[in-house]
């Protein structure tokens, strides 16, 4: 059943366009993918014989934008509903001295264009128009099978960009399909060339293999294509038992955010200090990073909470990264009266569960206290006690520390 969109309304109109000025057009690649499994695709991309000059001539050059003409792409402008879309002539292409772009290309047939793409289940065309499926690669029957493979000899496909290695990994996992056996092999001979990939790229990827469909069948494929050492060291290094409970906590968790994946995949494996610089290899950001080593830095901080004072509890839960925290510890196998405990604090309204403090820095001055090194201390200490129900306003707290 086809689900009408803005962006699938545009995807459709710019075929249409270049199908009414006597040139081929099709849908390409993931969108036919998705398409195929029933899915809503995300974006779409299109296929064509007509060079970028004629693409650009035919929207307008204010519709369009030439970034990537050098390998034949131009990207279409939409409505403001709508996502741009990239309108790429079938080509060829040269070597890839780089491991990721070619040196050159050449335009040329659907055919031709679909042997050159990664793999069979990416390399399908779709007629919009006629509603037809241009399939050269197999990718129905791979996709029918559940197969990830790669176009051609997967050698010279992982050699043209190897980053490749690490899209099938994530395709296999969040489509939850099997890796082809010779891709497979492919990667294992490769693995340690995800080297010369930017740390940018591999970051993305790994990012998505850690908080999609299926990350514990992620991991498992890293383990399994030897590309485990290379994204992450840490665990490589720490064995099968550790990886088998990285697996486990990964599969505990819904829809985590990419620190506390990281968390839960490190947990045990790495200290604080290490989780830092596996964030900072793949480039995620700073808070990511930071947050990511803080959840491993405190992931035991919350036993016996049930019995602690709220005063040592209530920061953990009321910081940033108090939910994942909370989330990290179930994810380990915590089912306790503590984990209950807290569970059912981070539940209660942000008011009473973070209330505001009742002294600042302006009311010790006020009080006649000079700004000093024990500024931090006196209000930390209030805090402490009106969370714990020792003061109930101002003044009770200026007199707990004797300013009044």
């Amino acid at each position: 059943m086809t689900v009408e969109s803005p962006q699938r309304d545009f995807a459709v109109e710019v075929v249409r366009r270049l199908r009414d000025a006597g040139h081929e057009a099709l849908w390409a690649g993931g969108c036919v993918r998705d398409q195929l499994l029933g899915k809503t695709p995300k974006d779409y991309d299109v296929a064509t014989d007509a060079p970028p000059d004629v693409v650009r001539a035919l929207f307008g050059k204010r519709r369009t934008l030439a970034v990537g003409a050098a390998f034949g792409v131009i990207t279409v402008l939409g409505p403001k509903d709508a996502d741009p879309i990239e309108v790429a002539t079938f080509r060829n292409d040269g070597g890839y001295s780089d491991g990721r772009r070619p040196d050159s290309v050449e335009f040329t047939s659907a055919e031709e264009d679909a042997k050159r793409r990664d793999f069979t289940i990416n390399g399908m065309f779709y007629d919009p128009t006629t509603e037809l499926v241009i399939d050269f690669v197999g990718g129905q029957v791979d996709l029918a099978a559940g197969v990830v493979r790669a176009i051609g000899d997967a050698d010279e496909r992982f050699a043209e960009d190897r980053l490749r290695m690490l899209r099938a990994v994530r395709f296999a996992a969040s489509l939850r399909f099997a890796l082809d056996r010779e891709t497979a092999d492919a990667i294992r001979r490769h693995a340690e060339a995800i080297r010369d990939v930017s740390a940018e790229r591999i970051g993305v990827e790994v990012r998505r293999m850690l908080t999609e469909t299926d990350p514990p069948r992620a991991v498992r494929l890293l383990t399994a294509t030897g590309l485990l050492p290379w994204v992450l060291p840490p665990l490589a290094a720490a064995g099968e038992a550790m990886i088998a409970d990285a697996e486990e906590r990964l599969g505990r968790l819904e829809s985590p955010s990419a620190p506390l994946a990281l968390a839960a995949t490190l947990l045990d494996a790495a200290e604080p200090a290490q989780v830092a610089k596996v964030g900072r290899s793949l480039r995620w950001t700073n808070r990511e990073i930071d947050l990511g080593a803080w959840l491993v830095e405190h992931h035991d901080r919350l036993d016996g909470a049930e019995s602690s004072p709220w005063s040592q509890v209530q920061p953990l839960l009321a910081a940033e990264g108090g939910p994942a925290l909370v989330s990290l510890r179930r994810a380990a196998g915590a089912e306790d009266a503590a984990q209950r405990f807290c569970e059912e604090r981070l539940a209660w309204r942000p008011d009473l569960l973070d209330p505001a403090p009742l002294l600042v820095g302006a009311d010790l001055i006020a009080a006649g206290k000079r700004p000093g090194p024990d500024f931090g201390s006196l209000l930390q200490k209030a805090r402490a006690a009106q969370l714990d129900g020792e003061v109930t306003d101002k003044q009770q707290s200026l007199r707990l520390l004797g300013l009044s």
